[in-house]
């Protein structure tokens, strides 16, 4: 399907704000990516948290910040030590690689504070649009929706927006979710997905936008 195929404006409103009524949104519990207390090692758990199971990363986490919990402690530690902290979370010698780039571009470029702003996040090496948005929104308090599998889907099937990346897909969303559901937005999107709009066999009959749905209408593959 082709952008145009998208939902149009109103529907897109009128999905929202359903959603913020049947879907839990930010609750006291929801800390910053991973639980972590600053901007730091908020990002440097996003960038361990990829392809890795939450216990995993959380494991790896915690054997890494007990080593280093600032850019200048972590560029202190040997290549050894960073990969036997952060083995549980895999591909950890390109974790490890990437994790030194970014603590040397924080000390070089930032004086080692990490950026408060999308593009500045995104120019930081291993830092990707959903970790970007993430931190944004747990850490800095912005409003962003962080689009990850489950959000992805659900905005492709619903036809909020689609793209051949979960970035692009954030992109499109940014454009056309209402401002004041950005704050909240990503919490409704994914509850939908883990609750109702599962990969497999998705409980469409449930679903509270399942009339403007293209996917439970056919208009779009699933």
């Amino acid at each position: 399907m082709t952008d145009s195929a998208l939902l149009p404006p109103a529907d897109v409103e009128t999905v929202f704000r359903r959603l913020s009524e049947a879907m839990p949104g930010r609750s006291e519990r929801a800390k910053g990516p991973k639980g972590q207390p600053d901007a730091f090692r908020s990002c440097i758990s996003c960038m361990l948290s990829a392809q890795s199971l939450d216990s995993n990363t959380a494991k790896a986490c915690r054997a890494l910040f007990a080593l280093a919990q600032t850019p200048a402690e972590m560029l202190a530690l040997s290549d050894e030590e960073i990969v036997d902290a952060i083995r549980p979370a895999g591909l950890y010698n390109n974790k490890a690689r990437a994790i030194r780039k970014f603590c040397r571009q924080l000390l070089d470029e930032h004086d080692g504070i990490v950026p408060d702003t999308r593009k500045g996040l995104l120019a930081m090496h291993g830092i990707g649009r959903k970790c970007a948005d993430i931190v944004l929104s747990f850490t800095f308090g912005e409003d962003a929706i962080a689009v990850d599998t489950h959000v992805g889907r659900v905005c492709d099937r619903i036809g909020l927006a689609r793209g051949p990346t979960e970035a692009k897909i954030a992109e499109i969303l940014d454009d056309r979710a209402p401002d004041w559901a950005k704050e909240e937005g990503h919490f409704w999107l994914i509850q939908l997905g883990k609750r109702i709009c599962k990969s497999r066999r998705p409980q469409c009959e449930r679903c509270p936008v399942n009339d403007l749905c293209q996917y439970y209408g056919g208009e779009a593959d699933g």
